[in-house]
């Protein structure tokens, strides 16, 4: 039996860009001609269920074959006052969910909440993939550790490298799986700015210290917020007529096929068997 590759966007710090990246990601994927299937674990906030539902209403206007759609599912807090009983609901409907979208597509991407929370727990422990975005600030880097203010060393892990520690734990005790941890600088100025010179420096010596693959993400452009609303993502620009394509509007895309490639996702099962067979 084939699974999907799951791919889990996760960062305890909101605003980092997470659900936008989600989509990018879910679209790029399905325009290479994948089956991809995508859950909300911040179903409260629901950026990426909003997304998925602009982008349903647009594909009526379009045509579904100009504008494929994943399968989308999302997965609220329980309701219950008693946190185990709540922890329990969240299982069985975080479970039933995941093992139908793992059977049935080849990618499965999971956004989750920018808070530490049960469910967001629970898709960390089961990617194959977990990609953080984080924003080029040292107000966003203090939730992977903390940096000493004068000399830039590095004092401890912070809580979200704890979290993604015992995630890594909890995936080896399940199924002996490992979890590919990248960071990804997001919102990136094009001005050589100090600070940007130090968060580099600091996220390659935290990269070999609590062990992520450290990639560049997205720039910080208009495009991506324009884009929301019409639940289009750069890599649907050619075929909307809508939008006129601009040299930055090609530049972003390309940022987006360069990180899905530095991300190395392996092929599909289904495709890696038909191959081998």
């Amino acid at each position: 039996m084939t699974r999907a590759h799951v791919i889990v966007l996760g960062n305890e710090k909101g605003g980092s860009g997470k659900s936008t990246t989600a989509m990018h990601l879910v679209v790029a994927l399905l325009r290479q001609g994948y089956r991809v299937g995508s859950m909300d674990l911040d179903a409260r906030q629901g950026t990426l269920t909003r997304y998925a539902a602009n982008r349903s209403a647009r594909a009526i206007t379009l045509g579904a074959d100009r504008l494929p759609l994943p399968t989308h599912v999302p997965i609220a807090r329980s309701e219950a006052a008693d946190q185990a009983v709540a922890a329990v609901d969240e299982r069985q409907r975080f479970e039933a969910a995941f093992e139908e979208l793992a059977a049935t597509q080849d990618y499965l991407v999971i956004d989750c909440a920018g808070s530490d929370n049960f469910l967001g727990r629970l898709g960390h422990a089961h990617a194959d993939t977990l990609v953080t975005p984080l924003n080029d600030s040292f107000v966003d880097l203090d939730v992977l550790a903390l940096i000493d203010a004068d000399t830039l060393t590095i004092q401890r892990p912070g809580a979200y490298a704890e979290l993604v520690w015992e995630s890594r734990k909890q995936r080896a005790m399940r199924d002996r799986g490992t979890i590919d941890w990248i960071v990804m600088r997001n919102r990136l100025s094009a001005l050589d700015a100090r600070n940007k010179r130090d968060m580099n420096r600091v996220l390659e010596k935290l990269s070999k210290r609590i062990g992520f693959r450290y990639v560049q993400g997205f720039s910080e452009r208009v495009i991506f917020r324009e884009l929301f609303l019409k639940g289009l993502t750069l890599m649907d620009l050619a075929e909307a007529e809508t939008e006129q394509l601009k040299m930055s509007h090609i530049a972003a895309r390309q940022e987006v096929r360069m990180l899905l490639e530095a991300l190395k996702l392996p092929l599909p099962q289904s495709q890696a068997l038909a191959s081998a067979g």
